[in-house]
């Protein structure tokens, strides 16, 4: 049993569905469950599904495989769930599997058999079909040595069926996910409100002397009791210089007086991710200077809120939001006007302070799928997660909301969430 509450099967047959229509005619999909990956000795990292996989079937067990053939003779095999086999040794030592019944009941697929009979079963499917469809992960930043385990099936099926015709799931998956159901829309709200309570927590705690993993410790007990997975992404608890380190996952700092903390942490629910930035003066006030900074990536940020309505796009926000914090640089000195008024001078200095894009999308995965040059959608979730880095003055502020596309404009997900610097002077003195 999983810590959050049940999901309605009509999620996953909805989107098994829409995954059907963009199907070649007489085709089949194969998608695999993710692998589990050695900590140590005998020790396996905690599990995640594969987010295709769990997003088509809603199951989370692993050593399991999904089979779709929509237009096969047989109804029974037109979607079909394989499971590992269960046995009481087995569940003496790793605990209870899936039933096939719970499988069903979790799925809305109504065909669900043991591994055992994977071999012939897919075998029938196949040897009526033209067109297989693989699975792999196509995030364009991410490449690994290590074979995934639908690479590896994927090798085997092509040596026996040489015949058949061989496609792509990744691209079909990746235009669906981008468009988030109310359903979804709801899990994602969900793990932002977990987030939230986390954030409201850490103001009553944060306060000089306090360690890093304090902070993570803080965060991570939130998540915990409010039925979230754990994190989204390893969180980072930055304070002071390391807020300038885009990736800091140390958290092993003391955080000093005077100091900002830049927190980046998102609780994961039923596998949709929240994504929150806040940065926060540790002795509870802003030094005029830090204050100064933060106005300033906080005018951009509700700038580039408001420019995060339909048709535009990631790169087409990333340069306006390039240009505000052009002019925000130089107008807390940080250049000249020389260098201002000169395009490549002024490019080098901006990326300095502001070496990242602003915006990525957000649902499964905390960097979920979808193009830069994608147009906005209504149904879209999308980050805006302006900053500045100033690695000379030990300052570094992001601040980093979740936001909806919608026709009647962009809804901020975390509207809820401070940010404003007199509300958190304002929480953190209380």
């Amino acid at each position: 049993m999983n810590r959050y509450f049940p999901i309605n099967a009509e999620l996953f047959t909805k989107n098994r569905n829409n995954f059907y229509s963009k199907l070649k005619k007489n085709s089949v999909a194969i998608l695999n469950a993710s692998d589990e990956f050695n900590r140590n000795g005998d020790q396996y990292f905690p599990y995640r599904q594969n987010s295709d996989f769990f997003y088509l079937s809603g199951i989370e067990q692993e050593q399991s495989l999904l089979i779709l053939a929509p237009e096969h003779p047989d109804p029974k095999l037109r979607e079909v769930l394989f499971l590992l086999e269960s046995n009481e040794q087995l569940e003496t030592w790793f605990g209870h599997k899936l039933t096939t019944k719970k499988a069903r009941e979790i799925s809305g697929i109504k065909t669900v058999m043991t591994m055992n009979r994977m071999e012939a079963v897919l075998s029938e499917i196949l040897l009526a079909s033209e067109n297989i469809y693989f699975n792999f992960n196509e995030y364009f930043k991410f490449s690994t040595d290590i074979l995934s385990r639908d690479h590896r099936f994927a090798e085997k099926i092509k040596s026996q069926y040489a015949a058949h015709q061989y496609f792509r799931s990744a691209p079909l998956l990746t235009e669906l996910r981008l468009i988030k159901s109310k359903t979804e829309i709801a899990l994602i709200q969900q793990a932002i409100d977990i987030t939230e309570k986390a954030f409201f927590r850490i103001l009553k705690e944060v306060k000089p002397g306090i360690q890093e993993f304090e902070v993570q410790a803080e965060i991570e007990h939130e998540f915990t009791i409010n039925r979230a997975n754990g994190n989204a992404y390893f969180p980072i608890i930055a304070s002071g210089k390391d807020a300038c380190i885009l990736h800091y996952i140390e958290n092993n700092k003391a955080c000093l007086d005077g100091d900002l903390l830049l927190m980046d942490f998102g609780a994961e629910y039923a596998n949709y991710a929240a994504d929150l930035t806040r940065t926060i003066p540790i002795n509870g006030k802003f030094s005029s200077r830090q204050r100064e900074i933060y106005d300033s990536v906080l005018r951009v940020q509700r700038a580039a809120i408001k420019m995060m309505v339909v048709e535009n796009t990631v790169t087409q926000l990333n340069a306006e939001v390039n240009k505000l914090m052009m002019k925000e640089v130089f107008s807390l000195g940080l250049m000249t006007e020389e260098e201002f008024n000169d395009p490549k001078k002024s490019k080098n200095i901006l990326f300095k302070y502001f070496m990242h894009g602003t915006s990525h999308f957000l649902g499964l995965d905390v960097h979920d799928v979808g193009s830069k040059h994608a147009a906005f959608k209504a149904g879209m979730v999308l980050t805006c997660e302006p900053a500045l880095y100033i690695k000379e003055e030990k300052i570094g502020i992001r601040l980093e909301n979740d936001i909806l596309i919608s026709a009647d404009g962009p809804i901020d997900l975390m509207k809820n969430i401070p940010i404003d610097p007199d509300e958190i002077e304002a929480l953190m003195k209380n």
